[in-house]
């Protein structure tokens, strides 16, 4: 068994302190955290705790499932890895922005070249046709 465990089913005024004072009666408390909402600052109703040793975190597992805190059983278990999440919609569509005014810029810039292209041809045909102009004029003889 592993050192992190689960904690479900927390009451809200439940905090960080609260969760070593519990599982410490089992053994050393590596670390102990309720998970807050972000922009509320409310307890999301979970948290983890890491005990110090594998037997530690059996003995808190086995003695806390179940077990009552503030009020609520609680669900004591082994923690699994945090899942990989998609990242947020709002990066989402940031990057779709970028990507649009990349592309923008791109089109933009091939446009440009386009035309000092057009601009480079049209000047050698003018340049072109002068000589050509130049070289059919009969030259004035001179007496």
């Amino acid at each position: 068994m592993g050192k992190k465990l689960y904690v479900g089913n927390l009451a809200y005024s439940v905090r960080d302190n609260d969760l070593e004072q519990a599982f410490g009666e089992f053994g050393s408390i590596v670390s102990a955290k309720v998970m807050m909402e972000r922009d509320t600052g409310r307890s999301k109703g979970f948290g983890f705790v890491e005990m110090g040793t594998d037997a530690e975190a059996l003995a808190a597992v086995e003695g806390m499932n179940g077990a009552s805190l503030q009020g609520r059983a609680l669900t004591v278990n082994e923690a699994r890895p945090m899942e990989a999440r998609p990242p947020a919609p709002a990066v989402v569509a940031a990057t779709a922005v970028v990507v649009a005014a990349a592309a923008t810029v791109v089109a933009a810039a091939a446009v440009t070249a386009a035309a000092v292209a057009a601009v480079a041809v049209a000047a050698v045909v003018t340049a072109a046709a002068a000589v050509a102009a130049a070289a059919t004029k009969p030259s004035p003889t001179h007496s």
